[in-house]
């Protein structure tokens, strides 16, 4: 009798609740509020600069050519989590049902899965820009750009095939509550009856993988820039490289210190609490920050913009 009402438990009841930010909060409609502000500004930020990338020639390099895919994968991964949690908050309903749990883990984990090696790419990039200078043109020509995006594309795809079947294959016939605000794996294993440590434990290892791979790259490659940067003997270029180099730092620091956090620290660290802060600080409000980091600290990026908006204007006065 235990078995059959377990099977109806676990084949009736598909749907899982995401007992999300909103739930937490004393003031939700404030909150919702303040969020589709950020989802807006994150959305209108990051199209902004993909567009100001392809429309203007002097953009027209490997730097910034990364600098739009990272941008894409912000607009995309804000998009995976943002809109279903306003949606359901405006609607009064908190349920998603197992195939949407599955598809929005999915793409969350290929995108930031891509993000971590585009990141590391990045990173290689100002390498030979400041390095190698002279053979810059020749060692990071377009094919070399496309073949790198291709590969942080493929490399993230693989962590979402790898987690994801496996997550969404294990019995759940505790509580359908999810504490997150989406289908994170963690926040989705605790609902599990079944032993999942050996599990976790690949998890961790590939997440250790995922994040040793790039950091690597990303660690070589700054200490071989600041030791060119320290030799430089044009206060101007060591400005400019410092400048750049900084940027994409800042963006780093943030997105690997929220993942090393989400995925590689014991779960004594862990609450629903901290795990939703630590959520939000890297699927809502990091996308909002790159393109400010990338575009007010980017001489470039705003004098493109400047013509952008003068354009314009001039093409409002012509139509009056």
């Amino acid at each position: 009798m235990e078995n059959i009402t377990w099977v109806a438990n676990h084949t009736v009841r598909s749907d899982f609740d995401l007992v999300g930010l909103f739930s937490q909060s004393k003031h939700p409609a404030l909150l919702c509020v303040v969020i589709f502000v950020v989802f807006l500004t994150a959305l209108s930020g990051n199209i902004i600069l993909i567009l100001l990338i392809h429309c203007d020639a002097h953009l027209h390099n490997p730097m910034y050519f990364f600098i739009a895919q990272l941008s894409l994968m912000d607009v995309m991964y804000i998009s995976v989590t943002v809109p279903k949690m306003l949606m359901d908050q405006v609607m009064g309903v908190n349920k998603i049902s197992a195939p949407e749990c599955g598809m929005q883990m999915f793409l969350y984990l290929t995108l930031v899965g891509s993000e971590f090696f585009l990141l590391a790419a990045m990173a290689y990039d100002r390498y030979v820009a400041i390095c190698h200078p002279l053979r810059y043109p020749i060692l990071m020509n377009h094919r070399v750009c496309l073949i790198l995006v291709s590969s942080c594309w493929l490399l993230g795809s693989v962590d979402g095939f790898m987690l994801t079947p496996v997550t969404m294959t294990f019995p759940f016939c505790r509580s359908r509550e999810i504490h997150h605000f989406f289908c994170e794996v963690p926040a989705v294993m605790k609902l599990s009856c079944s032993d999942t440590s050996l599990y976790e434990t690949l998890m961790y290892l590939c997440c250790v993988l995922m994040l040793l791979i790039p950091v690597t790259i990303i660690s070589s490659s700054y200490s071989f820039i600041l030791f060119t940067i320290h030799r430089m003997n044009s206060a101007e270029g060591k400005k400019k490289a410092f400048a750049t180099c900084s940027s994409h730092m800042t963006v780093v620091i943030l997105f690997y210190g929220a993942a090393v956090y989400t995925y590689m620290l014991p779960n004594s660290y862990h609450t629903p609490e901290k795990d939703m802060v630590v959520s939000v600080f890297y699927t809502i409000l990091t996308p909002v920050l790159n393109p400010l980091i990338y575009s007010l600290r980017n001489k470039d990026v705003t004098m493109a913009l400047k013509k952008m908006l003068n354009v314009g204007f001039v093409f409002q006065e012509t139509v009056k």
